[in-house]
């Protein structure tokens, strides 16, 4: 089932994200696409506006789209339109808190999950932390060298 997501609204509901942050779409996106990546779905996220009318496929392979309302439009105004076009929209799940766009939803027959609700599941799967690095004892390294060295005959 394909997700539709209201971006700024989902943003608004992580408590480790910021509205503030100029960064805090790709984060989102980042999120998201690992969240699509588990569970094998797709989804599109509408922001409001940013790049005047800007649309980002996503990277090569990915199952995230970002959409970016055009000014003087919304991302309620772009999620209602594709409800209105979408071929099956009892097929998608809208993510939002917005009760216009809930309504809208389900008006259309689509599933919708609370931006709270998504967030929690989000949260339950943190971003990776990079392990820590440790460095090698002296021991060990003596041990790879004798494995690896080239040997004097």
């Amino acid at each position: 089932m394909p997700l539709l997501i209201d971006g700024h609204n989902l943003i608004g509901k992580l408590p480790d994200l910021s509205l503030e942050d100029p960064e805090d779409e790709e984060e989102l996106a980042q999120r998201v696409r690992k969240y699509c990546w588990r569970h094998r779905r797709r989804a599109t996220i509408v922001f409001d506006a940013g790049v005047p009318g800007r649309q980002s496929p996503g990277r090569p392979g990915s199952p995230v789209k970002l959409v970016f309302a055009p000014p003087g439009s919304s991302a309620d105004t772009i999620i209602r339109a594709r409800l209105r076009q979408a071929r099956d929209p009892a097929g998608l799940l809208v993510v939002s808190s917005d009760r216009a766009v809930q309504e809208a939803a389900r008006a259309h027959g689509a599933r919708v999950v609370p931006a709270e609700e998504f967030a929690s599941r989000l949260a339950s799967h943190p971003p990776a932390q990079q392990p820590a690095e440790y460095p090698l004892s002296e021991q060990e390294v003596a041990e790879w060298l004798e494995v690896f060295e080239p040997r004097q005959e």
